[in-house]
């Protein structure tokens, strides 16, 4: 915990409901994230849950600007962010050994002329304020215009978190 973070991010995810999210199965050759040094750079993902046989599903598919709304993309960014988060704590052990969120990468499945891809990362931006507070979950960010992303997810995107040096 860090003086200026109300609550570890362990506890954040207990109180947010999603202490028990598992990862989503990786679909490649690749592993959930990569330490270099201090900084540890999480894959990308989509918005998957798990179904009641412990599958992998999108709940929310399509695109931006034609099937879904700038909200609809949002509760996918939500999700996307969850899995990041599951993710490096499946490496990492912890999430309380992240000193801060460093920068979120998102890629936004839209039509042509759609110009609302920050508002929809702003679903995963504003969870990881939520897990690690305004001062250590805030972080540099890109939004990028995507014409296409397999299985119809609305989003992918990619995160880097700066570990503590002494965790």
């Amino acid at each position: 915990m860090s003086p200026t973070s109300p609550v570890s991010p362990e506890t954040a995810l207990v109180r947010l409901g999603l202490a028990d999210v598992r990862p989503p199965a990786p679909i490649g050759n690749f592993c959930f994230g990569v330490r270099a040094g201090d900084l540890f750079f999480v894959s990308g993902t989509y918005g998957t849950t798990k179904d009641a046989d412990g599958n992998d599903q999108l709940p929310i598919t399509g695109k931006l600007g034609r099937e879904l709304t700038i909200e609809e993309g949002q509760a996918s960014a939500r999700l996307v962010a969850i899995n990041l988060l599951a993710m490096a704590r499946a490496e990492l052990g912890s999430l309380d050994k992240v000193l801060r969120v460093v920068r979120l990468a998102g890629y936004i499945n839209c039509v042509p002329g759609f110009a609302q891809a920050p508002a929809v990362l702003n679903g995963a931006s504003d969870l990881l304020i939520e897990v690690f507070g305004p001062d250590l979950g805030k972080h540099a960010r890109i939004a990028l215009y995507q014409p296409d992303l397999p299985r119809e997810a609305p989003l992918t995107a990619e995160l880097t978190l700066q570990l503590h040096p002494d965790k």
